[in-house]
């Protein structure tokens, strides 16, 4: 069985969270990793680890079982299907013993667990492959970058092997050690007398710190570690669509693992800068454009910008302001899909400012040819004034 990561972990919280914490940590990361929003090939996977650690950590008597068992006390398909036992209170194990039996706690724990006290983190051998820690990183583009989508590089600082130690930490030439106390197991026994008898249970070990191998010459180009910091230069693909303050996930770019483990991942995040010209809502795009007093009145034919270059628009005679034309199609790509949003068109009648007397005479003269015809929204809202004036002067009368 693949082994569990840790589920405060998996929040990205510590053991002592409250309960507004684990609520808050979780909606961030299924925002983050919902599949709908990340293009990422494992963010399915991972958007179910995350609903697996809150399910847990969200139901007190599932974490209480958690935090005091590890992962087999919450699955009874976990380290030789120990789940379920925990409500009996070890019935298997309720009597029989007497003041002299030597009971070895350690033992009763690795028939339940497979092995340590913990649960299946604690059973996982010290020099195991573990997969290597994530990098997270942010990255601004333009809204036209976000659109049509590029190819990026960035420069990440990560962990790698030694070069001198290949890894190991040992000085070249030399190699670790099995730790003389666990003798490789990176834990220990140890006794201490109850009224129950002698109980024997386990402990990480002192001498190797849990790692079961010791370096008596550490290399001194990484101090032992085994790992040093080195740039990357990482190409990727931004795809078309990506929206402001989602996640990319370049798989296997991340730190090194340790025994021979596999890479973690980069994951970047992306901000997309304010457009002056579009503004965008889903996978539509919106721009306001501005026409004259003359153009709305009889009608245009307009430059529209659209990411796939300009186009042009013929406006109607007597447009008004505020009016939102739809361009079919020429919105933004939609993730996963070959389909495209629409870009909406906002007229913005402009009225001019610093007339000329001359002007200013020419354009009277011309609204005195006018007449309640070709103002219906202005002849409509006379109507209902003086329907108004009408019932308050009978309310005030009729008082």
């Amino acid at each position: 069985m693949a082994e569990k990561r840790d589920y405060y972990e998996v929040l990205g919280i510590s053991k002592g969270a409250s309960d507004d914490e684990i609520k808050r940590a979780f909606r961030k990361k299924a925002r983050e990793y919902h599949p709908d929003v990340n293009p990422s090939p494992d963010a399915a996977e991972k958007f179910k680890e995350i609903n697996e650690a809150n399910e847990v950590l969200s139901d007190p008597q599932k974490r209480a079982r958690y935090d005091q068992f590890g992962h087999a006390g919450v699955d009874p398909s976990y380290g030789g299907g120990a789940g379920g036992g925990f409500g009996g209170g070890f019935g298997g194990f309720s009597g029989g013993f007497s003041s002299g039996d030597g009971i070895d706690l350690g033992d009763i724990f690795d028939s339940i667990f497979g092995g340590g006290m913990g649960g299946g983190r604690a059973s996982a051998t010290p020099n195991a492959p573990r997969r290597g820690s994530d990098i997270a990183v942010s990255l601004e583009i333009s809204l036209m970058e976000a659109c049509k989508g590029i190819t990026h590089e960035i420069e990440i600082t990560r962990a790698e092997n030694c070069d001198d130690c290949g890894g190991s930490g040992a000085k070249k030439g030399t190699s670790p050690k099995t730790c003389p106390d666990c003798n490789g197991a990176g834990k220990v026994r140890f006794q201490q007398r109850t009224v129950l008898g002698a109980m024997s249970s386990t402990r990480v070990c002192s001498r190797c710190s849990g790692k079961g191998r010791i370096i008596e010459t550490p290399c001194p180009t990484c101090s032992g570690q085994g790992r040093v910091q080195k740039k990357k230069k990482i190409k990727f693909n931004v795809p078309a669509g990506i929206d402001d303050g989602q996640t990319l996930c370049v798989n296997g770019e991340g730190n090194i693992g340790a025994n021979g483990g596999p890479r973690g991942d980069l994951n970047i995040r992306i901000s997309v800068r304010k457009d002056p010209i579009f503004e965008r809502r889903a996978y539509d795009l919106w721009c306001e454009i501005p026409i004259t007093y003359t153009q709305a009145a009889l009608g245009a034919e307009m430059t529209v910008p659209t990411i796939d270059g300009n186009v042009q628009y013929t406006i109607p005679e007597g447009t008004q302001p505020g009016t939102v034309f739809r361009l079919k199609g020429k919105g933004v790509k939609k993730l996963r899909s070959d389909s495209r949003g629409d870009q909406m068109v906002k007229v913005v009648v402009e009225v001019p400012k610093h007339l000329t007397k001359k002007q200013k005479e020419a354009l009277q003269a011309f609204e005195n040819e006018l007449n309640e015809k070709n103002y219906e929204k202005s002849s409509s809202f006379m109507d209902k004034l003086k329907k108004f004036g009408e019932d308050l002067k009978k309310n005030i009368n009729g008082k």
